[in-house]
C-alpha cells in the first residue's frame, strides 16, 4: 500500500506545471483531459512528482469560489509539504535562481538543513536536506 497522489489546488494548470517541472525539477507524469467541472469548464488530470518518487501531486484547478479561496491556503498558513533532497545547497540555489520565494534563511535542525518556501499557489513547503549521520 502507498499514497499515490495528493491533490493540490491551483489557479492554472500550465503555470503550475511550469513551476513544478521547470523550477522544482519534478517529472510531468500525466496531463490528460478529464470530465468537465461542476460548472461545465474543461478539466485536466495533471500529475507531477519528484524523480524516482512514487507519490505524485495531482494539480487540481480550482472549481468555483470555495475552491478558489483554498488556493495557497490548503494548510492554513502552516508548512504542509516536505521535499527532501540529497544536495540541499544546489537545490536551494537553483530554486532561488528560478524565482522561488523562500521564507527566511536556511537553518540547521536535528532532522537536517531546512528552508521554507512558497509554491506557485502560496502553500508553504519545507526544502529538507539529508538527515545528519547518527
Amino acid at each position: 500500500m502507498h499514497l499515490e497522489h495528493f491533490a493540490l489546488i491551483v489557479d492554472d494548470y500550465d503555470s503550475a506545471i511550469a513551476f513544478f517541472v521547470d523550477i522544482l525539477g519534478f517529472d510531468l507524469i500525466e496531463d490528460s483531459p478529464a470530465t468537465s467541472t461542476h460548472d461545465g469548464h474543461a478539466k485536466r488530470w495533471v500529475v507531477v512528482r519528484p524523480p524516482l518518487a512514487q507519490t505524485g501531486l495531482l494539480l487540481a484547478k480550482a472549481d468555483g469560489e470555495r475552491q478558489g479561496r483554498a488556493v495557497g491556503e490548503q494548510f492554513a498558513g502552516r508548512v504542509g509539504l516536505f521535499l527532501r533532497v540529497e544536495d540541499f545547497q544546489s537545490h536551494y540555489d537553483r530554486m532561488r535562481a528560478g524565482g522561488v520565494e523562500f521564507v527566511g534563511e536556511p537553518r540547521q535542525e536535528p532532522y537536517g538543513w531546512v528552508a521554507v518556501f512558497l509554491d506557485i499557489a502560496g502553500n508553504r513547503w519545507d526544502l529538507l536536506g539529508p538527515r545528519p549521520a547518527p
